[in-house]
């Protein structure tokens, strides 16, 4: 087979460039010798459906303060998860092999090894494409902890499937997907507890971030920082986590979110000519590899510019594939306006610099917060929990904004597109938003910026003459 593309993986990456680039008319051979959809199917929307029913169950508890009688939910683990696999099964519907080939990919299942720079094995099938693109996903690690192997454990995939709820459960990591699911447990019922060997969420501002972590212990979320394990075992009742501090960790459950691995042994990279290092399958910034004909994308790929793991900068490492592999168009990845997201309650957000990497750049900057508290949308949800803090130059050019509160994760669209273009705060403080809604915090926040110019005497002097002037 020598088809223009050959794509190995079809997680949320390789199948957004199989199908792309099969509607743009390239002729597509898709190889996957597991589930279709990857990670995204397997854990990420099985998460979302579980923290949408915690949500819900939550929405019980507070009703009181709304004139409605608050009841206790019962939760029914059973529906809770037929509810999670009703809704996997329709994203599983959006990426199936099946509508694969009605868009004209040739879908093979199995496992491919590389012979040569420009070649692959799978099966009795020789492949010789035009362009590799690698997209072969990534896999939870395990840490290197005594007794863990012998021990029994979830990874974030795992949590929905299980027959019942936890009782209590030990969660150790800080990345986000350990506090999203930490959450979610806990308003579903169950006791939890997080063991994060540093800081929790580490890459998000650390002001908002103590904001975050207040409220999930006030829900009764057990949250221990700077508390490395130092041995696990288990037994017929339950788990034991022994910090370094000294302090156990007893729980029904241990759940392990320790970030995520990527695998490509098997693969015979080295006689690809295709490097790889403990970070992934190491990639300039147009993705490809030191292969040039070999591109890396979505949770696999590796270096300084590779991005975080996550599925909206796998498909922004799609697009940029495309248009490198197709068109010869030198698109590059980006890197200033990624935003990340905790879907936590409140929400989390961020992109752009923060406040210590702008002032770390940068002689002068301002800060400008506008809190949740002062919006009616909030008042009125009874959501007032968080802030937006915006990071500018002196000359209020928008360098990042991190957000903490109520849809933090759809606010944060906004200041990524500020970032993106290089729009100052007078550009969204002359912005037109719709009232009552939670977007004039941010649109507030920017009007803050000319607060000191009011106060100028030059300004005041200028409005007394003009006074006068009728």
């Amino acid at each position: 087979m020598k088809p223009d593309l050959c794509v190995i993986g079809a997680g949320v990456a390789g199948l957004s460039v199989a199908s792309t680039a099969a509607a743009l008319g390239a002729s597509v051979v898709l190889v996957e010798h597991a589930r279709m959809g990857g990670a995204l199917v397997g854990g990420a929307v099985a998460a979302l459906a579980l923290r949408a029913s915690a949500e819900a169950a939550e929405a019980f508890r507070r009703a009181t303060p709304f004139g409605i009688a608050a009841a206790k939910p019962r939760v029914d683990w059973p529906r809770v998860r037929t509810h999670a696999e009703h809704v996997v099964g329709a994203a599983a519907g959006d990426l199936s092999e099946a509508r694969c080939r009605a868009l004209g990919v040739r879908v093979l299942r199995g496992e491919p090894r590389f012979v040569s720079p420009l070649t692959a094995l799978l099966g009795d099938h020789t492949i010789q494409p035009r362009r590799f693109v690698l997209a072969v996903g990534s896999s939870p690690a395990a840490p290197d902890l005594p007794g863990l192997a012998d021990t029994p454990f979830l990874t974030p995939e795992a949590v929905s499937d299980l027959p019942a709820r936890p009782e209590r459960l030990i969660v150790l990591g800080g990345e986000p997907v350990a506090v999203e699911l930490a959450q979610a447990l806990r308003r579903l019922g169950s006791e939890v507890a997080v063991a994060a060997p540093g800081r929790i969420l580490e890459r998000f501002d650390p002001e908002l971030v103590a904001a975050l972590a207040a409220a999930l212990r006030r829900e009764g979320v057990d949250i221990r920082e700077i508390a490395p394990a130092r041995g696990v075992s288990g037994g017929p009742d339950g788990v034991r986590v022994e910090l370094q501090t000294g302090e156990v960790l007893t729980g029904s459950h241990l759940l392990v979110a320790a970030g995520r691995r990527v695998v490509t042994e098997g693969l015979d990279l080295d006689k690809a000519g295709v490097e790889a290092d403990a970070s992934g399958i190491l990639v300039d910034r147009r993705l490809r590899t030191a292969n040039k004909r070999v591109f890396a994308i979505g949770d696999c790929a590796g270096g300084p510019h590779a991005g975080d793991r996550c599925a909206h900068v796998a498909a922004h490492h799609a697009a940029v594939v495309i248009r490198n592999a197709l068109f010869r168009w030198p698109a590059r990845v980006e890197t200033r306006a990624l935003p990340l997201a905790v879907r936590t309650s409140p929400a989390l957000a961020t992109v752009g610099l923060s406040e210590a990497q702008a002032l770390e750049t940068r002689r002068a900057v301002r800060i400008l917060r506008w809190p949740y508290a002062e919006s009616d949308r909030a008042r009125a949800e009874r959501l007032t929990e968080g802030e937006i803090k915006v990071i500018t130059d002196k000359s209020g050019v928008i360098l990042g904004a991190s957000i903490v509160g109520a849809r933090a994760d759809e606010l944060i669209t906004t200041w990524t597109l500020a970032v993106k273009k290089g729009l100052s705060v007078a550009d969204l403080r002359d912005l037109v938003v719709p009232y009552p809604t939670f977007s004039e915090i941010g649109q507030r926040a920017a009007a803050s910026f000319d607060a000191p110019r009011a106060r100028s005497p030059w300004l005041r002097r200028a409005v007394a003459l003009l006074r006068r002037l009728g």
